[in-house]
């Protein structure tokens, strides 16, 4: 099958209400532009360098997203083009952020990663911490970072009914926090594995990368 079958074939099993991010991590541009030219404009990577280097030699019209774990004394390469951080993990990173974006006179859209799967591999916020920060002074005085939402990834099991509790947690505490920071609007849950799920669950944004791409590199 061709990136842009594949492609098809995706856009048509999810509603028109959640973003598609094709997650293009370690994938050559060629492969990128295949997808674009099939219409693709968000892409999602998870190393900041290899998204900047894609971000110089691809079309302008692209939205960024970086899905990975972000380490803050890399910020600074992606402030002036990243159209949204997902896995934003703590205060610090917000801060990071927030100071780089100032640079360049942005304000960049973050998800607030919750840690959700029986994984301690995964990063994120508890559900205690996520509500702490929420209402810290710190948090409410940055100008530059606007949250857009929450970002969970499932435990990778195939047990389908864990899946769903945990989309469920994170479906629960975005109902919280979209009551109490006015611009949040994306949930972003699912994955090449378990986006159908995540769907049913309340996900407006799906990551899908070997699903479009073929298997990782």
């Amino acid at each position: 099958m061709s990136i842009q079958k594949n492609l098809a074939n995706i856009q048509q099993s999810i509603p028109h209400h959640v973003t598609l991010v094709a997650v293009s991590k370690t994938k050559p541009v060629s492969d990128l532009l295949e997808a674009y030219r099939a219409g693709q404009r968000i892409f999602g990577e998870n190393k900041i360098q290899e998204m900047t280097q894609k971000w110089e030699e691809m079309p302008k019209d692209i939205q960024w997203h970086m899905i990975g774990h972000v380490q803050r004394n890399k910020v600074k390469y992606m402030a002036e083009y990243v159209a949204l951080v997902h896995g934003v993990d703590s205060l610090k990173l917000l801060k990071e952020i927030d100071k780089q974006a100032k640079k360049y006179d942005r304000t960049i859209p973050c998800l607030l990663q919750v840690h959700i799967a029986e994984e301690d591999t995964k990063f994120g916020f508890d559900r205690e911490e996520l509500l702490l920060l929420i209402e810290n002074p710190e948090f409410l005085g940055l100008k530059n970072v606007r949250v857009k939402g929450l970002m969970g990834m499932a435990t990778f099991t195939n047990d389908q009914d864990q899946v769903r509790r945990e989309f469920k947690t994170i479906k629960q505490l975005y109902a919280v926090i979209n009551t109490k920071i006015s611009t949040v609007d994306t949930l972003s849950i699912g994955m090449s594995g378990d986006y159908h799920i995540a769907i049913e669950e309340g996900s407006t944004m799906v990551r899908i990368g070997s699903s479009i791409f073929g298997a990782r590199n």
